[in-house]
């Protein structure tokens, strides 16, 4: 069965993506530190992708058949999604270190992994 990969608004808003092993290592460096760290730490990844340009890159991996279609974008859909990592970065060293696409093709792996059982 054909099914097709719903983009909401022209696919141009953005987001960041970041790999969960990525985020357990930043939780793991925040545990871990010293105490006198303060305040809220974002932990994220910092490169965006059009919503579109991810549509395209997982109909890519999965080598799926299925046609991105568009829906109307809901009106408290914001534009852009962008962690500032620097407060991570400078107090824990921490930065992301899985990029989108390796991060896509281990999560297609696993699912694959677990449909086959």
């Amino acid at each position: 069965m054909l099914s097709s990969l719903v983009v909401y608004g022209d696919g141009n808003q953005t987001r960041s993506f970041c790999y969960v092993d990525d985020l357990i290592d930043g939780f793991l460096k925040l545990m871990n530190s010293d105490d006198k760290i303060v305040g809220p730490i974002n932990l994220g990844n910092p490169i965006e992708f059009t919503i579109l340009e991810l549509a395209t890159l997982v109909i890519k991996l999965t080598k799926s058949p299925s046609k991105i279609i568009f829906k109307d974008l809901p009106l408290d859909d914001p534009k852009q999604r962008r962690p500032d990592i620097s407060k991570a970065n400078k107090l824990l060293g921490w930065h992301p270190k899985v990029n989108l696409e390796d991060g896509l093709i281990k999560t297609i792996d696993y699912f694959e992994k677990i449909i086959k059982k």
